[in-house]
């Protein structure tokens, strides 16, 4: 393997630890021992655990955007029951959701946003994503908040492990489970 095709198995590697573990929580060890490397070997690479972190962080938001740029690229109007290229987004986000290793990591992005160093990522990756879906969907402003705010109830819905599919979860539900 190349220094490129480790980085790149360590950063996978990295994404089912953390997800699980967290910033804190997750082993550099473990991460090292899946990829069959050595842990000084992933300092090498990293410098430190929290870049490793950044690192999976940029990742998956990265997973994100090229997921929504490909749905976007992808739609036809009057096709597969989407009105817009915003509609295609949230059904890629939906199937997004079935990772529950890419909705976990999400979420414990958000939960180190304690940390400056990540919460600083965490903003400029947001804020990347936000832009280009705005850029890729021509969408509105609003059309974009209601956009983001659906995506924020549907990863509470998928973390709490509502029944069913992404795409039939409704606020209503979320009310019904308590």
């Amino acid at each position: 393997m190349t220094a490129d095709e480790r980085r790149d198995a360590i950063v996978a590697a990295a994404t089912e630890e953390f997800a699980k573990g967290g910033l804190v929580g997750a082993s550099t060890e473990a991460i090292a021992r899946r990829v069959g490397v050595s842990q000084p070997y992933v300092f090498q690479l990293f410098g430190t655990k929290k870049e490793l972190f950044v690192a999976v962080v940029r990742s998956c938001f990265a997973r994100t955007r090229l997921a929504f740029e490909d749905a976007a690229a992808r739609w036809t109007p009057g096709t597969d029951d989407c009105d817009s290229p915003l509609m295609a987004m949230g059904k890629a986000y939906k199937r997004l959701l079935a990772d529950r290793t890419l909705l976990l990591m999400q979420l414990q992005a958000y939960a180190a946003c304690s940390d400056p160093d990540v919460r600083s990522v965490v903003r400029e990756e947001w804020g990347r994503l936000h832009r280009r879906v705005s850029d890729v969907s021509g969408a509105s402003r609003e059309q974009i908040h209601q956009f983001f705010a659906e995506g924020m109830l549907l990863n509470l819905g998928a973390a709490v492990g509502l029944p069913g599919e992404a795409k039939t979860w409704t606020l209503e539900m979320l009310e019904e489970a308590t």
